[in-house]
């Protein structure tokens, strides 16, 4: 089993920046892809972006691609989410999951953080 806690999440004024980190533990981090997901108020969760065991794949829903950036530091088990140029409808609850395979996917995780909040004002 993989456990995940996530952090760095707070309140910004749009256009600015933030970046979230997702500590892991378990011995078999290295070997899994990790996504990050994000749900706002009365909405469904929704894929943010994802990256491959290794850290040379990642995937990213076209809104995100320019802004965010996915990026992991297995040594320290941990995942990076950096937000730049945010707007207000990035505002949302933010969760980091683990698929217990290393290939990206925008579904199918296995375990998941309880999410940090991200709260963007205009």
């Amino acid at each position: 089993q993989v456990q995940l806690v996530e952090s760095g999440g707070g309140l910004v004024q749009a256009g600015g920046s933030l970046r979230l980190s997702c500590a892991a533990s378990g011995r078999t981090f290295s070997n899994y892809a990790m996504g990050w997901f994000r749900q706002a108020p009365g909405k469904e969760r929704e894929f943010v972006a994802a990256i491959s065991w290794g850290g040379t794949i990642t995937h990213y829903v076209d809104s995100m691609k320019g802004r965010f950036t996915i990026s992991r530091d297995n040594a320290k088990k941990t995942v990076y989410l950096q937000m730049n140029s945010l707007k207000s409808e990035d505002t949302a609850v933010y969760y980091c999951a683990a698929r217990s395979a290393g290939v990206v996917r925008t579904t199918d995780y296995d375990y998941w953080g309880q999410g940090t909040q991200v709260s963007v004002s205009s």
